[in-house]
């Protein structure tokens, strides 16, 4: 099963899809979200807000998201951390 993260306003990513997460300010981000809205293959998960981070994501997706790239990582490295908790619980019951 996928581990899915929490991207704000009730959206989800899942986190094996994810190859890369980046601030949209520089002008390759720009491009690569521009060339996505091109193709259909953005995704904005911002709810209206202001896109505070881009996830590119396997076979040429985009989605834009309203969470810093700092708070995205802090969220992967939580549920990575849980995961690894729930994988020693369940090793310690056997």
């Amino acid at each position: 099963m996928a581990d899915l993260i929490h991207v704000g306003f009730d959206n989800y990513l899942a986190l094996d899809r994810v190859i890369a997460v980046a601030s949209p300010a520089s002008a390759p981000m720009k491009r690569v979200v521009q060339r996505g809205k091109e193709q259909h293959r953005a995704i904005d998960l911002t709810s209206g807000r202001r896109t505070k981070a881009v996830v590119v994501l396997e076979e040429d997706w985009v989605a834009l998201v309203a969470i810093t790239p700092e708070t995205f990582s802090g969220r992967v490295t939580a549920a990575r951390a849980g995961a690894r908790a729930d994988a020693r619980a369940e090793s310690a019951d056997r």
